[in-house]
C-alpha cells in the first residue's frame, strides 16, 4: 500500500442500510484515529434513498450521516473515479453478483472481502424492533470496521491485506 489515502468501497444491493452504515463508520473512525482511509458505499440496484433508521442509529452514536446517499456502483467504475484499495460486500446478494471492474491503487485490482449481515430493513414488527435491528447491525459492522482500521494498512501488500480481510470476515 502507499502512504496516500486508501479508498474503500462498501457494496450492498440497494445501498440504503448496511453499506451506508459501514461507509459512515469507516469515515468517522478513520478520522478519529488519524488513519489515511476514505470510504464510499454503493449498490448494484440502488434504492435512491437511505433508510431513515440507518441515519437515526448513526446520529445516535455520534456519527455524522448528513452526506449519506444511495448511489450506483457504476459511479466507481468510470474514468476519474477514486482508485480503490478494498471492496467489501455486506449483503449476500451483492456478493453473488458480477461487479464492474474497479480501478485499483498502484496498478493492482482492489482486495475484496465479503462481510455478510442480515438486512435490518427486513425486520418485522414496530419501529422499536427495527431500531434495535439497525443498532445491532451498526454495532456488528462497527466491530469489523475497527478491526480493519487496526491493521497496518500502509505496510500491507495486496495478498496480506486480502487474507486479513477474510480473517476479519470470519470473526
Amino acid at each position: 500500500m502507499s502512504d496516500s489515502i486508501l479508498n474503500i468501497l462498501v457494496l450492498c444491493t440497494h445501498n440504503s442500510a448496511r453499506s451506508v452504515l459501514a461507509e459512515a463508520m469507516l469515515n468517522h473512525w478513520a478520522a478519529t484515529l488519524g488513519r489515511p482511509v476514505g470510504a464510499f458505499s454503493a449498490g448494484s440496484a440502488p434504492s435512491g434513498r437511505v433508510n431513515p433508521f440507518a441515519i437515526e442509529v448513526l446520529e445516535k452514536a455520534g456519527i455524522d450521516a448528513r452526506g449519506a446517499r444511495s448511489k450506483s456502483w457504476d459511479e466507481f467504475a468510470v474514468p476519474g473515479a477514486p482508485p480503490l484499495s478494498i471492496v467489501i460486500t455486506v449483503c449476500d446478494s451483492a456478493a453473488a453478483e458480477t461487479c464492474p471492474v474497479f480501478a485499483g491503487g498502484r496498478g493492482e485490482p482492489p482486495a475484496k472481502a465479503h462481510w455478510g449481515y442480515p438486512d435490518p430493513s427486513n425486520t418485522p414488527g414496530d419501529g422499536d424492533a427495527r431500531r434495535r435491528a439497525f443498532e445491532l447491525t451498526r454495532q456488528a459492522i462497527g466491530y469489523r470496521v475497527l478491526q480493519l482500521l487496526g491493521l497496518p494498512l500502509e505496510r500491507m501488500d495486496r495478498r496480506t491485506l486480502q487474507e486479513a480481510l477474510a480473517a476479519i470476515g470470519r470473526d
